[in-house]
């Protein structure tokens, strides 16, 4: 309840004691609960102090129950009923919960220890989730990899889109690069990207984050499970990061999302009071750090995420469900894939073939205009299939119109079959007609070009088609002729 300030408290006993007013007149008066008036006048009765209310059905159990919560203090009371049961116990749940309640021991009030890290000894690592960010065929969680060198606070962010082991690494190398060395420990949470498996003190760690820290003279460690204070200063500096920049802040993509951290960290964090040197901001404290860290290695690690793909009768290589193109002539081939969050190169042989933007999107297609073009000018000078020789006979326009799905992506196998279906069945002329009018409205669609030859069917006068359909085995079987002089033509009888 919260208390009354102390004039108010001491009008009510001026009207109580000298006024002789009542409980309900001050109440009125002061527009004061009653209860209030009662507690400050000291007439609320005592309550008496709450005994354990024991059921008598659990006398014989008590001391099973508290000698079993004195080993197992969070066993949960609904395990402690089933325990009861196997022992005999006729009672209900509610009962058994009521009196672990009372009973459970309560562990002492934890006590830390602050401790100030030596200068260059450790970093902490953590992510905060951002929210989520629009990309090119969908929605991402959009997350700010933090890291915090626990002796100056200076820290380094970027956004990500991916909570990967390669992204991991690539945020360590850009976080070394930043700050001008590298700590002694790199200190993270119990991610799966960080650590495979753990039992208590025992851990075995991601093998490539492993090898980052062998070239870059890190040790890594972690912190205890469910310990979230062992790593105060970088979950600190995320709810510093939450309040004073990700508050109020629209991030609409990850280079603007990364450019304005980036400001904020050099015209905001660093330039405040150091939490325990207030004489000294962070960035002459993390000044004074450098020298202490450990020098960069003279080659940094490559962090790229390396591939083997094939490429498909398109020309074209997936990962991630994007599909990115390649030289025509690859087709069939296994190539690399070397990625980043920026780029995806392919490599055949070591040697580079092509350089797309990286597509962190679903089902996107990525293509190049040289693919698109080489690809157009091999189609036009190979050897034509006997479907596009009839065609062009039929109507030698055609070609614009195949032209036309190879620079839109379509599917020419599937199309052309479409058109040889209309050729059978409204003939060479109708369908000359009919690809001229497309032509003429720039349209290269073979539903439309259907519409067309109807069109023209109509105004010849021809009757409407009826296709001839055949079964499968008749399509497949040749028809074998037998030499006529082998039949009989005398009319025998028995």
């Amino acid at each position: 309840m919260r208390r009354l300030p102390p004039e108010v408290e001491a009008e009510i006993l001026r009207l109580r004691h000298v006024e002789h007013w009542k409980v309900g007149t001050i109440s009125e008066q002061l527009h004061v609960h009653h209860q209030a008036i009662r507690r400050i006048l000291g007439m609320m009765p005592a309550r008496p102090p709450r005994k354990p209310d024991q059921p008598h059905i659990l006398k014989p159990y008590e001391d099973f129950i508290q000698e079993t919560l004195a080993q197992y203090p969070r066993l949960r009371a609904t395990r402690l009923y089933d325990m009861l049961r196997e022992r005999g116990f006729q009672g209900s749940t509610r009962q058994v919960r009521r009196y672990v309640a009372m009973v459970r021991p309560t562990p002492p009030p934890q006590a830390f220890l602050h401790i100030e890290t030596l200068a260059g000894e450790q970093a902490q690592v953590d992510w905060a989730h951002a929210g989520k960010i629009h990309v090119q065929g969908g929605v991402r969680d959009l997350w700010l990899f933090v890291l915090v060198l626990s002796h100056s606070r200076a820290m380094f962010a970027e956004f990500v889109l991916d909570l990967s082991v390669h992204s991991l690494l690539r945020s360590l190398v850009r976080a070394s690069e930043t700050l001008g060395g590298v700590p002694r420990q790199w200190l993270f949470d119990n991610p799966k990207v960080v650590v495979l498996e753990r039992t208590d003190n025992a851990a075995r760690f991601h093998p490539l984050l492993l090898d980052l820290c062998g070239k870059m003279r890190v040790q890594p460690r972690l912190c205890q499970v469910r310990a979230p204070h062992h790593k105060g200063k970088v979950e600190r500096t995320i709810r510093y990061l939450r309040d004073r920049f990700l508050a109020g802040r629209t991030i609409s993509s990850v280079p603007q999302g990364n450019q304005l951290v980036n400001a904020f960290i050099a015209d905001v964090a660093h330039a405040r009071p150091h939490p325990t040197l207030a004489q000294k901001t962070v960035g002459e404290v993390l000044e004074e750090e450098r020298p202490r860290l450990l020098p960069l290695p003279a080659n940094m690690p490559v962090t790229d995420h390396n591939v083997i793909a094939q490429v498909s009768t398109q020309a074209f290589v997936q990962f991630d469900t994007n599909f990115y193109s390649v030289p025509s002539e690859l087709a069939g081939k296994s190539v690399t894939l070397c990625m980043d969050d920026q780029s995806i190169r392919v490599l055949r042989e070591e040697e580079p073939v092509a350089i797309h933007p990286r597509c962190f999107g679903r089902n996107q297609r990525r293509e190049l205009p040289e693919h698109r073009r080489t690809l157009l000018a091999q189609r036009k000078r190979a050897r034509q299939s006997k479907g596009h020789d009839r065609l062009r006979v039929a109507a030698p326009d055609i070609q614009q119109v195949f032209d036309a799905w190879v620079e839109e992506g379509i599917n020419v196998g599937f199309a052309t079959i479409r058109v040889l279906h209309l050729l059978d069945l409204y003939g060479p002329e109708v369908l000359g007609l009919a690809v001229k009018d497309l032509l003429a409205r720039e349209s290269h669609d073979v539903s439309a070009l259907s519409v067309r030859c109807e069109i023209h069917r109509r105004a010849q006068g021809r009757p409407v088609p009826m296709p001839v359909r055949f079964a499968a085995h008749v399509q497949e079987r040749d028809v074998i002729q037998h030499p006529l002089e082998s039949y009989d033509d005398d009319d025998t009888t028995d």
